[in-house]
This record gives C-alpha cells, sequence and structure tokens, in this order.
C-alpha cells in the first residue's frame, strides 16, 4: 500500500490530521517515509556542506577552538546530528588535522553519529572510517563526558502545528489535512485555545509551532545537568523575532512542488523560529548565544581568507570555489537567511564568532 492510501485510510477513520503527525509520517515512516527510502542527499536538496568546504572546516576549526577554551579534555565527545553523507565532518577533521593542536584534539576525540538510517550509516562509516564513529539513535545515548555536538540543517525537518487566525472573527483554527474524492486537501479545525499566545500574534495571519524545539533543548539541557561542559551549535534557517508563518514546503529533484502531491517521495521543510528556540533553551536553563546570521559568522572564522587561499591554490576551479563561497555568506542568498545558535552549560565562556 502506497504512503498516500495509507494516510487516507488513516484521515478517513481517526478524522482529520494535524500537520504536525502528517509531517512525521511523511518523512519518518519506517517503511516508507522519505528518510527511511532514500539514503541521498543532494538529489532533492542541497546543504551548505555540499556547496563548498569552506563550510564544513570552519565549523571544524570552531569545535577545535571550543575544545581549547574547555580546557582539552581528553576524552571527549565529538557528535553531529544527522550527518547526511558526512562531508561536513570530513572536511571539518581534515581541516583540525593539518592545524596546531589538530592532533591532539584528534587522540582524545570519540566521534559519535546520530543517525537512523541504516543506508546513510554505511556511507558515513566508509567517508569517516579512519575516525572509527559510533552511531547512536537520540542525542542523549551520549556518553557522560564533555561534549561538542554540531548539527546543520536538523531543525527544519522537526513536524509543525499549524495556526490560522480569522482576522474578521479574531478566532484561530488550526491547520489540518484532509480527503475529499480520494485525494489529500488542506482543512482547519476551529479552537477554542491556543497552545500559547504572544500580543505579537496578532500582527499575524497565523504561525507555526515546533513541538520538537521544546524537546531538543530539555535534551541539550538534561546533557548539560551531568556536570561537564557542552557545546551545541545548530545551523539552519528561519527568521530571529517573529514566528514563521506558512513556510511548509515540499521539494522533489529540486523543484518545489505542493506538500500533499507526493507524500514520502518528497523532502518536507519548514522556517525554523530561533525566537521560540532560544526562549526555549534559556528556560532549560542552559546558556544562550545567537541566534546569528550565518555569513558574519562564517566571515569571523576566516571564510574570505580560505577562500582566497583555496582560489590560489587551484586556480583552473577558482570562479567555481569563489561563487560556492559566496553563496554562504552573501546576505541575498545563504548568509542572512540561514542562522547560528549555539547552547552551552553554564561555566563556558561565550563561543568564538558570537558577537
Amino acid at each position: 500500500m502506497r504512503l498516500k492510501d495509507r494516510l487516507i485510510r488513516m484521515i478517513e477513520t481517526d478524522g482529520p490530521m494535524p500537520v504536525s503527525l502528517y509531517m512525521q509520517t511523511c518523512l519518518h515512516d519506517p517503511q516508507h517515509g522519505y528518510y527511511a527510502t532514500r539514503p541521498g542527499v543532494g538529489e532533492d536538496f542541497t546543504t551548505a556542506p555540499e556547496i563548498s568546504q569552506i563550510f564544513g572546516e570552519l565549523l571544524g576549526l570552531w569545535a577545535l577552538h571550543e575544545w581549547q577554551v574547555m580546557g582539552m579534555p581528553s576524552p571527549f565527545t565529538l557528535m553531529e546530528v544527522g550527518p547526511g553523507r558526512a562531508t561536513l565532518m570530513r572536511d571539518a577533521l581534515r581541516a583540525i588535522s593539518g592545524v596546531k593542536a589538530g592532533d591532539e584534539f584528534l587522540k582524545a576525540m570519540k566521534l559519535k553519529l546520530v543517525e537512523a538510517s541504516p543506508a546513510l550509516r554505511k556511507v558515513q562509516a566508509d567517508a569517516l572510517s579512519e575516525f572509527e564513529p559510533d552511531f547512536l539513535t537520540q542525542i542523549d545515548d551520549a556518553e557522560d563526558g564533555p561534549l561538542i555536538l554540531i548539527a546543520n540543517e536538523l531543525l527544519d525537518c522537526l513536524p509543525v502545528r499549524q495556526f490560522i487566525r480569522d482576522t474578521e472573527k479574531n478566532s484561530w483554527a488550526e491547520r489540518k489535512v484532509g480527503v475529499a474524492e480520494g485525494e489529500l486537501i488542506w482543512g482547519a479545525e476551529p479552537l477554542d485555545d491556543l497552545p500559547f499566545f504572544t500580543p505579537d500574534l496578532n500582527r499575524l495571519k497565523g504561525f507555526e509551532l515546533q513541538p520538537g524545539l521544546e524537546n531538543m533543548a530539555l535534551t541539550l539541557a538534561g546533557i548539560a545537568e551531568r556536570g561537564h561542559a557542552m557545546r551545541a551549535l545548530l545551523v539552519d534557517y528561519g527568521p530571529n523575532h517573529l514566528p514563521p508563518e506558512d513556510t511548509l514546503r515540499a521539494f522533489h529533484k529540486g523543484k518545489q512542488i505542493d506538500p500533499l502531491a507526493m507524500p514520502g517521495e518528497c523532502d518536507l521543510t519548514v522556517d525554523v523560529d530561533f525566537a521560540q528556540l532560544r526562549h526555549q533553551g534559556e528556560k532549560a536553563g542552559l546558556t544562550v548565544h545567537g541566534a546569528v546570521h550565518q555569513g558574519p559568522f562564517l566571515l569571523s572564522l576566516g571564510a574570505e581568507a580560505r577562500m582566497q587561499q583555496l582560489t590560489q591554490a587551484n586556480p583552473e576551479t577558482a570562479q567555481a570555489i569563489f561563487e560556492a563561497a559566496a553563496r554562504l555568506v552573501d546576505p541575498k542568498d545563504m548568509g542572512d537567511r540561514f542562522k547560528v545558535i549555539c547552547f552551552s552549560s553554564g561555566e563556558l565562556p561565550a563561543p568564538a564568532a558570537f558577537f
């Protein structure tokens, strides 16, 4: 049975489906979900590490610096959540190995990758074989001890609930997925109360709520409460102030399509509410820095100097190297749209590149 047929049967049995459950099923269903059936990265979307090696290299050097700030603990855990084809981590560790203190870092490091897909685990194990990575199913499976965590474009696939405001009646409804004539359709169910309310919401026609942001903050806070130094660096796209309104998008083979058209066969993504993420982190007792724009973050870590090194060393591909690096930092491209946020245990000073 196709996932679409199963979704229709579920809705006909249980009634209209919240957008969050629709996203969860389409992306993570163990039999027909997008991530269970498509081991590759790049066919439907391309992430920053795939665009330019500079991204992973600079995040690696950031991790090295933060390890030194922690007092160079040995052993410690370096963790990536959702490593894809391991491009980011491969670039990061290569950059670390080429600088002073890099050998000490690598000797002290226990590399942990949080990955659910068996197919991707094999790709990652092959790409990082010399570093002998261990695989975890969730973040809090990490061993006790100092931790540096990196996650790029992880949060944008966390399911959202969507809420719509009727401006004439000043009332709210939750957007849901229904069925009509054998096809999936959008609908809405009136609400008496919202999950939370702030006056800013009256300025919006709707908003999205990602319950997983609170879960992420609580998970990291639980690790910090074990009493060891922790940094968690998360990179993703979304607004820094007001909540996202209606950002659910679907991509198939690089083209945007109707999110209801091909359940389980396309990537679903939403903008991340960084204000809410920061709030949840602080509420959980973490020290939070950011979110800051990706462009200034990477430039402060040396993106321009690294780009110049690469173009001088590779004159035949210099233009392509320049254009790829520019995409990461250009405010009109990824430089402003993407944000970087850091969660830390309380005893650490401000992390590098956060102003």
